[in-house]
């Protein structure tokens, strides 16, 4: 199903979302969990202390940033998190639940993007870990590669 621009919308996250967030959370990290050595009673308070934890690096390293939900039809989907610079535009982080994967959310969302970015002439970046699968989608849309540091990697996307 190709998703269509005019059924996506993005919401600022509220207090009301953290239940969806990180149930998100725990589903963007579950295969990773399925390998973890911790008793299943374990998994749920240690993913919801790692979701804390990202949330107070995200909000404390961007306290100017947008943090939204990604909403498709009404329905709660993704997240996504950016902050406007005079200067860039910085992608923080994008989730999408993955029954919602390789449906166009992601590439809907960035399009919004590029197309703001290159409305005010200033370059996206974004940093993503190596052997991301979403690397695929940032170089489709027209992304770079600035510098590597394992993990991570800086793409850039200039209008």
């Amino acid at each position: 199903m190709a998703v269509e621009q005019n059924e996506l919308s993005l919401e600022p996250v509220t207090t009301a979302d953290e239940a969806f967030l990180l149930a998100l959370y725990a589903d963007v990290r579950a295969q990773e969990m399925a390998f973890l050595p911790l008793p299943e009673a374990q998994k749920g308070p240690f993913l919801q202390s790692q979701f804390h934890a990202q949330e107070a690096q995200y909000r404390g390293a961007y306290p100017q940033a947008d943090f939204l939900i990604i909403c498709w039809g009404g329905a709660q989907i993704g997240r996504f998190s950016v902050m406007r610079e005079q200067t860039r535009i910085h992608a923080i982080d994008l989730a999408v639940l993955s029954d919602w994967r390789g449906q166009g959310i992601g590439t809907a969302v960035f399009q919004q993007l590029l197309d703001e970015a290159k409305e005010k002439g200033v370059p996206v970046t974004l940093s993503v870990a190596m052997g991301n699968p979403a690397i695929r989608l940032y170089e489709r849309l027209g992304f770079t590669l600035e510098e590597e540091q394992p993990p991570y990697q800086t793409m850039k996307w200039r209008p």
